[in-house]
Parts: C-alpha cells; sequence; structure tokens
C-alpha cells in the first residue's frame, strides 16, 4: 500500500479525483508510522488526517476538512488494497460517501482527460473588437433582452453548493444558467465545471450570451506564492507584479476570468484577520503594490487569454473596522478616508481596474453597498470609474440586515440606486427588481446602465465572440505548479522573509563547514500548512516544508533532529518532554510555532494576537533548557499578522518572520537560515509589543501632548501607565546578514519653490562581510498645516545591493506632489511652511533634515 494511488468518483454533474500518498516511518511499522495525504479535484480543499489504522491490506483513516460556511467537517476514508489497485469509499461532509475505485500511480488528470473533449469548440482568427464596435453590438443585444434576462447578467450565483459566506438558498446554478438568470459564476474550481456551464448558456439560454467564471485568486492559483502581506515585505513591486501575472497565467487556463482581487484596504489593527490579504499600514506603498497589482492581473489587454479582469476590495475604509473584527462598525471621517484609505484605490483605478467590490461596513450611517455618496458620488462620478461594480458576499441583502432597508426589496432598489451592476450569490436582484421596475420605483434604464458595463467587459474579454476561448486544458497542464512558477514563488518567498533579531549572529547556519546538530521543534517544523488562507491550489500536498527544505541542503541525517511538541491549538501527551530530549542531543534548536491558515484571513478575527498556549509552553521548555546548556535558539514564525512577540524578543537568539509563504515555503526558509540568501525584507505592519497597544502605526499623529524623551515620566501626556506607546518593531524594520550605515543627508537647497525640486542624498555602506541588499527608505514630515500632519510619511525608497565594503550614493527627488495631502476642505493641496526629510533603514533609525516650501 506504500506509494501514491489515484480514483475517480461521479457526483451528481461532476466527476472528482482523489490523489491518496500512503508513507510509512520505519521499516518495521506499526499502524501508528503511516501517513496520508489527499489531494481532491475539482475542490481542492485541504483534508487533514489525524488517525490512521492499519490492518493487513486495509487501511482506515479520520480526519476532517474545513466546509466554509459551517467550520470543520468529519471526513472518513477505507481502502482495501491489491497489488496494483484498491476499492474503499470516501466520505466527505459536503459530498456523503463516494466509492473508490482506483489504481497504483497519478493517473490522468481530470484536465488530460478534457483537451480532446474541449478542443473542437475554440475558434481560431478570433480579431479583437474596436471599443465603437463593442458599443454597438452591446446596444443591439440590449434591445433584444428582456428584463428579467438584464436582471440574470446582474446576478451571479454559485457554481455548486460549496458556499463562501452564510447560507444562500439558491437553485442550481445549471437550471439557473439555462434559464438565462445568471451572468457570472462563482467558485467554478475546475475546467470541466467551467466547460459544462459554458455549454449550457451558449446553447440553452435564449440568447446564448456567455458566462464570466469570477474566482478569489489572491496569491496564487495553483502555483500558490507569499500572501500579500508576505510579499509587501519585500518591497519588490516588480516581483508582485509578475507573481500576479502568473496567477492570471494559471487561473485563465482553467477558464476563470474574472478575479476578486486585489484587496488593496489600509490595515493598521494586527486583531483583524484579513491584515493578511493587504499590503499593510502605508497609504504610498499600498498604491504602488495596488497599482502594480492590476497591472499583473489584466496586463498589456484584456483580450489576452491570460490576463484577468482585476476587482478593488473593499470599496472603502473596510481595513478600519472597529476592534479588529470582521463585517464591523467603521466610523471615520471623509478627511481621513481620503488621506489614508483611498490612495491605493486611485492608484488601482489609474491603472486600468475593471471592477472594484463594495465593503461590508457602513459609512456615514449607510452600508456601502447601498451608498450613492460612495459608490455613486465619488466613485464613479469623481473618480471617473465605469468598470463593473460588484456586490461583495450577500452584501445587497444585508443593506437590511443593517437595518438601512425595511425589507430585501427596499435593499436591491437601495443598491441598484447606488450603481450596484452585479449581485454575488444572494437574489435580491432577481426577486425583487422586476416589480420595482414595474411599480415605476426604478427604472429600466438603471437595468441597462449595469447590463451595458457587464456586456462591455464580455466583449472587452473575447468570449461574446469565442465563448471557450479561456478553456484551455492543455496549458492547464503546462502551466500549473511548473517548475518557472515555483522558481518564481521560491524567489519571492525569499524577498518576503523579514529577519527580526539575530543576537550574537545565531544566523546563517554554516551547514556545509559545521558538524552542528539542528533539531527542528515545534507544528510548523515538518506541517505543509505554509500556504495560508484565500488559496485553492490542489497541489497542497506538494508544500515543501521546513523539515524537507533542511534536508534538501544536505544536512546528513543524524544532524537533523525533529519533534513536534505540540499542536497549534492543543497540546500532545508528552509532547515537551519528547521535544526536549530531542532538544538535548542538538546544537542550534529552530523552534517553528505560529498560526494555523484558517487563524487568518476573511472571519478570522483574533482578540489574543499572540502565541498560542500549547505553543507556548513549548517554547518555555525549550528556552530553559537552551538556558542549562548553552544552545542557540531561533524562533521560525509562520502566521498571516503581527503578533506579539515580547517575550520571544528577551528570549530567543534569532526571530525569523516567514509568514505564510506559498508553494516553496520550505526550500526559501532554509535558503535564509543557511545564508544562500541573505534577507532583506522590511515590515509593512508595525508590531506591537502589547496587544492594548493596538491599532498601532507608525503615520499616527502627535496629539497636543505628544510624549518625548523629555516629557516620559510625567503623567499628563498621551501615554500608557504600564508601557511604552512604540511598537516593538517598528514600520519598515528588518535586518540583514549584513550590516548599513547612514552618511547624514545632504539637501541640494534649503527653500523651495512650488515649480522646483530637492535632491536629498545620502551614503549608505555596507560596513559587513557580507554582500547584501538594503531598502533605503524617505520619510517627510510636514511640521505644520491648516490640519494636522502625520509625524512621518513614507514618500520613497531604493533597493540597493552592496558587496562588502562598498558605499552606494543614494538620491531621492522631492517635489511639491510628494507634499500634498487632503486639507479640511477636501482639496488636495501642498502647503507653504517647514518639512523634515527623514532617510534611514526603517521609520524610526534615520538621518534627519530640514527644508522649507515657499511661495514664489
Amino acid at each position: 500500500m506504500i506509494g501514491i494511488w489515484n480514483s475517480t468518483s461521479q457526483l451528481q454533474s461532476s466527476k472528482w479525483k482523489f490523489l491518496f500518498e500512503v508513507q510509512q516511518e520505519s521499516p518495521k511499522p506499526t499502524p501508528q508510522d503511516y501517513s496520508l495525504t489527499v489531494q481532491m479535484e475539482p475542490l481542492p480543499l485541504a483534508l487533514d488526517i489525524k488517525h490512521i489504522h492499519v490492518e493487513g491490506n486495509t487501511l482506515k483513516a479520520t480526519g476532517s476538512v474545513v466546509v466554509l460556511p459551517h467550520g470543520e467537517g468529519e471526513a472518513t476514508i477505507e481502502m482495501v488494497f491489491e497489488e496494483d489497485c484498491f476499492t474503499g469509499f470516501i466520505s466527505l461532509p459536503f459530498t456523503g460517501v463516494m466509492k473508490l475505485d482506483g489504481t497504483r500511480g497519478r493517473g490522468q488528470s481530470l484536465s488530460e482527460e478534457l483537451i480532446n473533449v474541449v478542443a473542437p469548440y475554440h475558434k481560431n482568427n478570433v480579431i479583437e473588437r474596436t471599443p465603437e464596435n463593442i458599443q454597438a453590438q452591446v446596444e443591439q443585444l440590449l434591445g433584444e433582452m428582456t428584463i428579467a434576462e438584464k436582471i440574470g447578467q446582474m446576478s451571479q450565483c454559485m457554481a455548486s453548493d460549496f458556499a463562501f459566506g452564510g447560507d444562500i438558498e439558491a437553485e442550481s446554478a445549471d437550471v439557473l444558467v439555462e434559464q438565462g438568470r445568471t451572468g457570472s459564476i462563482l467558485g467554478a474550481f475546475n475546467s470541466s465545471r467551467v466547460f459544462e456551464l459554458q455549454k449550457t448558456a451558449v446553447e440553452k439560454s435564449r440568447l446564448g450570451i456567455p458566462l464570466m467564471f469570477n474566482a478569489d485568486v489572491i496569491h496564487g492559483f495553483q502555483t500558490i506564492f507569499p500572501v500579500p502581506l508576505a510579499w509587501s515585505c519585500s518591497w519588490d513591486i516588480e516581483a508582485i507584479r509578475d507573481a500576479c501575472a502568473i496567477a492570471a497565467k494559471e487561473a485563465t487556463a482553467t477558464g476563470i476570468t474574472y478575479n476578486h482581487a486585489p484587496m488593496v484596504d489600509i490595515a493598521r489593527d494586527a486583531r483583524w484577520g484579513r491584515v493578511v490579504e493587504g499590503s499593510g499600514e502605508d497609504p504610498y506603498l499600498g498604491s504602488l503594490i495596488a497599482r502594480a497589482q492590476v497591472e499583473g492581473f489584466q496586463g498589456a489587454s484584456l483580450f489576452d487569454k491570460e490576463t484577468l479582469i482585476a476587482c478593488l476590495k473593499h470599496f472603502i475604509a473596510y481595513g478600519a473596522s472597529e476592534s479588529g473584527r470582521d463585517y464591523n462598525t467603521v466610523d471615520i471621517s471623509e478627511w481621513m478616508l481620503r488621506n489614508l484609505y483611498l490612495p491605493p484605490f486611485q492608484a488601482g483605478l489609474q491603472a486600468g481596474a475593471a471592477s472594484v467590490m463594495n465593503a461590508f461596513n457602513f459609512y456615514q450611517g449607510i452600508p456601502i453597498a447601498a451608498s450613492e455618496v460612495i459608490l455613486k458620488d465619488l466613485l464613479r462620478d469623481e473618480l471617473g470609474f465605469d468598470g463593473i461594480l460588484i456586490s461583495d458576499y450577500g452584501a445587497v441583502e444585508e443593506i437590511y440586515t443593517h437595518g438601512v432597508a425595511k425589507d430585501r426589496s427596499e435593499a436591491a432598489r437601495l443598491s441598484l440606486n447606488a450603481t450596484m451592476d452585479i449581485e454575488m450569490v444572494s437574489q435580491t436582484y432577481e426577486q425583487f427588481l422586476p416589480q420595482l421596475v414595474a411599480d415605476g420605483k426604478i427604472q429600466e434604464q438603471q437595468l441597462d446602465d449595469a447590463v451595458r458595463r457587464i456586456l462591455t467587459y464580455k466583449y472587452q474579454i473575447g468570449i461574446m465572440d469565442d465563448p471557450f476561448r479561456y478553456v484551455r486544458p492543455d496549458k492547464e497542464v503546462e502551466y500549473h505548479f511548473n517548475e518557472s512558477h515555483l522558481q518564481a514563488s521560491r524567489e519571492l518567498a525569499q524577498k518576503s522573509i523579514v529577519l527580526l533579531k539575530n543576537e550574537a549572529q545565531t544566523l546563517p547556519l554554516h551547514v556545509a563547514e559545521s558538524s552542528a546538530r539542528i533539531a527542528v521543534i515545534g507544528p510548523f517544523g515538518d506541517s505543509k500548512d505554509l500556504l495560508g488562507p484565500w488559496q485553492f491550489s490542489k497541489y497542497g500536498a506538494d508544500t515543501v516544508t521546513l523539515l524537507e527544505g533542511l534536508q534538501a541542503k544536505g544536512i546528513q541525517e543524524d544532524r537533523l533532529l525533529y519533534s513536534e511538541g505540540s499542536k497549534v491549538n492543543e497540546s500532545i501527551v508528552g509532547g515537551i518532554e519528547r521535544a526536549l530530549e530531542v532538544a538535548s542531543h542538538a546544537d542550534v534548536i529552530l523552534l517553528a510555532l505560529g498560526e494555523n491558515s484558517e487563524m487568518s484571513g476573511e472571519a478570522a478575527s483574533r482578540m489574543d494576537i499572540t502565541i498560542p498556549e500549547p505553543q507556548q509552553q513549548l517554547a518555555e521548555a525549550i528556552v530553559e533548557l537552551a538556558k542549562q546548556s548553552g544552545k542557540a535558539v531561533v524562533l521560525v514564525l509562520t502566521n498571516g499578522r503581527p503578533l506579539v512577540l515580547d517575550w520571544y524578543e528577551q528570549h530567543m537568539d534569532s526571530i525569523v518572520e516567514t509568514w505564510f509563504l506559498g508553494s516553496q515555503a520550505g526550500h526559501a526558509i532554509a535558503d535564509v537560515l543557511v545564508g544562500d540568501y541573505n534577507p532583506s525584507a522590511k515590515l509593512t505592519m508595525s508590531f506591537p509589543k502589547q496587544v492594548g497597544q493596538v491599532p498601532i502605526y507608525y503615520n499616527h499623529f502627535n496629539t497636543g501632548r505628544p510624549v518625548t524623551a523629555e516629557n516620559e515620566h510625567e503623567k499628563y501626556i498621551s501615554k500608557y501607565l504600564d508601557g511604552p506607546n512604540d511598537p516593538l518593531y517598528p514600520f519598515g524594520y528588518g535586518l540583514s546578514y549584513s550590516q548599513f550605515e547612514y552618511s547624514a543627508i545632504e539637501l541640494s537647497r534649503s527653500t523651495m519653490q512650488r515649480s522646483e525640486s530637492i535632491i536629498a542624498t545620502v551614503q549608505v555602506t555596507n560596513t559587513s562581510a557580507v554582500a547584501g541588499q538594503e531598502i533605503v527608505q524617505l520619510y517627510i514630515q510636514d511640521l505644520y498645516g491648516s490640519t494636522v500632519r502625520p509625524v512621518k510619511e513614507l514618500k520613497g525608497f531604493e533597493k540597493v545591493t552592496l558587496a562588502p565594503g562598498v558605499t552606494a550614493q543614494v538620491q531621492f527627488e522631492i517635489t511639491e506632489e510628494l507634499l500634498k495631502y487632503c486639507n479640511a476642505r477636501l482639496q488636495w493641496v501642498a502647503e507653504a511652511g517647514e518639512f523634515k526629510v527623514y532617510i534611514g533603514s526603517n521609520v524610526k533609525h534615520v538621518q534627519v533634515a530640514g527644508f522649507e516650501l515657499i511661495e514664489a
């Protein structure tokens, strides 16, 4: 039974494929020495096997699988093996019992089986239509549509009964598509389902209008890249753009045409689970990354079969949810909205984002899904957005739940008046818009406006002329999880790892020239849960673990020791004792701790953002052992948010923040640990010293009683009684195996008129014996204005690579544009006055100079 086995099963209209890998850990195994991993298509859910029993040629296993919105459900597997085949069953909470009848090996993928089926449906020599031609075709088609068919284009349904949000009552996708009652599909995870539904739309619905297929491709499709919070720490805009382009290439091969990404919310509260999906707390860096993601997903032309419609979410201020709790209240001023939360959306729109999704929160008392002020006046009229506005999951219905509509009919009316084009999954549009038109409470022209935008993009992406152009199973085989994509994932993962502490240069581990023994201790030492939330890769079982990454470095087996010690959220009986025994034989201990994927992402807010107690107990025991024996301890973190690490800062020799790094995580972490890659990443969210500090962020305001080094012992100032205001690790912070020194700043002039600019110059020297890369950061402070101004604002950065002993000159140009902000009258202005310039390795460690902006 040892090896890889495959089986396919039929479930209603869909074919499922299962891949089982059975391994054993010793030559004479007991039942406890067997392990089983499971991959499944078309729904690539992670199945966590908890118990295995082997007797003769029969394997029985139980485990769990996360099925949204209901949480974990139980999974049961039984397999009876012959020499080259097996029989049995698998029971999953959302499918029931499915019969297994399989063979040895990986077998043929569902994609390979589809290649010859789809080929006759592809068209050749389809050319891109001109905007004028598209406009004419859209108007002609609009004239042929009934009100019901128009509303159908404005309604989205799930590809199956699998749900991402609350329970939604709906008819099957097949029925809705055939009757022309839906225009887009969410969650068709494989090309065969895309093909089936598209075929139904084209051949059976009255007008034959093709479907768009939507998915949340957040940080990779099959090849998984670091989560967005991680890749933002690379400050590598080009690499992020490339990652999104690869994700688009893989997703479109499966038929996905419309992406529910990027998330460009600015977030300051680490308790909010969705910080993992964004680029951190800074609007300047967040804007650059928003633009890069749109450019990566959409490419040069949406007519290109390897590009995706990008959707900016969540418009707007969702990252300001009170208490860091998902779906919660947001109450901020318009001044704050425009200065902090709007810039990344503006950048994404300027990059040509074709779609925008509303935020779940309300603004000025109105749920944004119903807000004409936000969606019509600001987004459409002021910012000039004429693309597709799509609701978040169930957000139209939730207008009623918020208490702003007396019923669901009123919710539908309010949302349409706010220019919402597509309702995601819930069916208030279909159920209530026809009667609202008949009663004169809305106008058919409003439907036309929405459908016009939807059809325009259906023409732009080419599906109106070639409906099956994105269903390319041959390209799935070629693109998914291929070597070049995996290499790109590994390289971005390397760039995303932040070295937070490195006492006495504990790292890198010089494994090639040392006989030192390394103990890997903790639940993430040999875990494949390194992909993070919001990914649906069928290759999850191929994720490279930390232990596998170290083994690939050629460390001899007797020098690489391992013990789990504890689970993520629960203790293991005798686990700490076994971990101590293993650690006692090592010279260096790698403590692999953190959060699992379910602890970050949507609906994963945490009150207590510390490492869970069972892991804390393990860490304390290991530290006590290390203290007595003089061993070095390195904390290797896996997580999706800033954590409270004050105890670890005091007790670890080194701390390595690896986040969720994706498919090649173990290789990238090992690259950094052994010095094959010199870390250069910098934090894009502040790490609090204590949870009571959150939300915490660098670009705060002075207040009337700011704390300073001189007055910090006084009482009546803006401070805590029981701790500092400052974070444990500030924005922009990150160490290297190199050391860098900064010269004083030289300014090309001390005063500047609006038509002029100032060149700020600094010399950066690598004072170490190790070549390295430094992210040099520029901050500016407006010392006084017509409104309060932040103590610092990021306004530029530059990466420099320096050999040992080499000095580089780094220059930044300061223009009037960099000095602008939104004033109390909501005007973007640069006001005359004094400014400070800060340049350094992070927001706290900087050189400083000053200049004045004067009127001519």
